[in-house]
């Protein structure tokens, strides 16, 4: 298969479905065929059951040392860390107003992994691409909850309790789900199977539901005087985090599905929970509902692209 061939598959069998899903759940939106209550409902059943069976079923039925690479997973975490950390001294010299610097932050690196970046995974490589991204998941989502709340919190001026987020971590049904696939996979413990094919079906609700919802949470109104500060975490998310972390993945030489894994959850947009996060603490929402709107927009042709790119110059295949 030549590079264009295989940039021409990609776009259609990887991007098409996500992004048709994504358009379908707006139209529904706009029809009131989905409604806000609908999405906060949906989103709770997500991330609180179908998404930790997925990860769960995926897991415990994979080679867990194969799929565990400490070295790829080292470069998400300091991948992340290099973005969180040039972003916090960016806003503080270009953003004035102190309350939208934490959300900024946020949406420069928070990636959709779960949701976009796990569809991608699991249309680009099958269902063993869809538990190496899992495990890389579990990683991140641990490192994003701790930067999030703590970044939010400071420029918010309010304190943040380290109990709170221990206990925030350890009660993530995401967490939860991945640790119990890793030891069941580990140890090889025997799962019945009607225990095991009722997940798999609530599992499969997953992926189009979130896909739906997501689509359906998209809003586009009043950008206005903030479009600069939708733009600035735009950068980051769609540029800047996935060329750093793709930077440290091909300095040590990081090929194949790894490579690929990296370079999609990279790529996916700002995450729907740093709406949910800001909106509790009392920070702008509005804001950070911009930039989980334009950056899931603006990702999907510039993963696109930057496919191509990676097809022309490594070996992502």
């Amino acid at each position: 298969m030549t590079a264009l061939q295989a940039f021409i598959d990609f776009s259609i069998t990887v991007i098409g479905p996500v992004l048709l899903l994504i358009a379908i759940g707006y139209g529904f939106y706009r029809q009131d065929l989905l409604d806000d209550s609908f999405v906060e409902k949906a989103s709770r059943l997500i991330f609180n059951y179908a998404l930790p069976a997925l990860l769960f079923v995926n897991i415990s039925a994979s080679d867990i040392s194969a799929l565990t690479d400490p070295k790829t997973i080292a470069i998400g975490i300091s991948g992340t860390l290099i973005v969180f950390l040039f972003y916090i001294v960016w806003v503080c010299f270009y953003v004035p107003r102190r309350e939208d610097r934490g959300v900024i932050v946020q949406g420069a690196f928070r990636s959709n992994m779960g949701i976009i970046g796990l569809a991608y995974c699991a249309n680009a490589y099958g269902t063993e691409g869809l538990a190496y991204a899992s495990i890389y998941l579990g990683a991140l989502t641990i490192l994003y909850n701790v930067l999030s709340v703590a970044v939010l919190n400071i420029f918010q001026g309010s304190t943040f309790s380290k109990t709170r987020i221990v206990k925030g971590i350890l009660s993530n049904p995401i967490i939860l789900s991945i640790v119990a696939g890793v030891l069941v996979s580990y140890f090889s413990l025997p799962t019945p199977t009607f225990i095991t094919n009722s997940l798999g079906y609530f599992a499969q609700l997953t992926l189009p539901l979130a896909l739906l919802c997501t689509g359906a949470s998209l809003r586009f109104k009043s950008l206005g005087k903030e479009w600069q500060w939708v733009l600035l975490a735009c950068i980051g998310k769609c540029f800047l985090y996935p060329i750093v972390l793709l930077s440290l993945a091909l300095t040590f030489d990081i090929s194949g599905l790894s490579l690929g894994v990296v370079f999609l959850m990279a790529m996916s947009p700002t995450a729907a929970a740093s709406y949910v996060m800001v909106r509790k603490i009392g920070g702008n929402h509005q804001l950070a509902a911009q930039i989980i709107a334009m950056s899931t927009i603006a990702s999907l042709p510039i993963t696109i692209v930057g496919y191509y790119i990676m097809l022309r110059f490594t070996d992502i295949v």
